[in-house]
């Protein structure tokens, strides 16, 4: 069973950002840090193997906050090409497991991810993150699933794969994800009303 010591948190944060416009996303300001820095501190305290950060166009020095940064030269060819880069750099790490999460994803919490963990039943298993209705990141992988992660193409990434694992059911406020600037127009009202 992957413990956190034995496996690579992956951060993907090398979107294109499209519907977000030209500003750099993952750097826009949420009650007072950029947006990814969330995820960042969120997840600091779990004691992973290693943590990659795969990135594209943002301002954002991932370095600084403790992570490999692996740069994604053509985020065009979709999330999944960040995905098997990650992948690769965690199992080059020797990484028996991969959490897998998104930087647009400001309301992660470590009690959902040990959670995760705690849902593990083998080192093949795949444990995702729910709203109730379908799965998402933060999603769990096992080894054995590195090679499919690294073929996967498109968009998509890993989004048929975790529909065959386990769910672990989180608040909907705990799976945010900032496409838009009306996204995060909706997130900064929701954390302090009076804006």
């Amino acid at each position: 069973m992957p413990r956190p010591e034995r496996t690579a948190l992956v951060l993907l944060a090398a979107g294109r950002s499209q519907r977000f416009g030209a500003a750099d996303k993952l750097a826009a300001p949420l009650a007072g840090k950029p947006l990814a820095l969330h995820a960042v501190a969120a997840l600091e305290s779990i004691p992973f193997l290693i943590r990659v950060a795969v990135v594209s166009g943002t301002s954002l020095d991932f370095a600084s906050v403790g992570y490999r940064t692996v740069r994604n030269p053509d985020p065009a060819r979709g999330q999944s090409r960040s995905l098997a880069q990650g992948v690769a750099a965690a199992q080059d790490a020797g990484a028996e497991a991969v959490l897998v999460a998104l930087a647009d994803m400001p309301g992660v919490t470590a009690a959902h991810v040990l959670r995760l963990f705690d849902a593990v039943e083998g080192g093949d298993a795949i444990v995702a993150s729910s709203d109730g209705d379908k799965p998402s990141p933060p999603a769990l992988f096992g080894q054995a699933w590195f090679p499919a992660l690294m073929a996967s193409e498109g968009d998509q990434g890993a989004r048929a794969l975790i529909r065959r694992g386990g769910q672990i059911v989180a608040p909907v406020s705990e799976l945010v994800d900032v496409d838009t600037p009306e996204d995060l127009e909706r997130l900064r009202a929701a954390l302090d009303p009076r804006l």
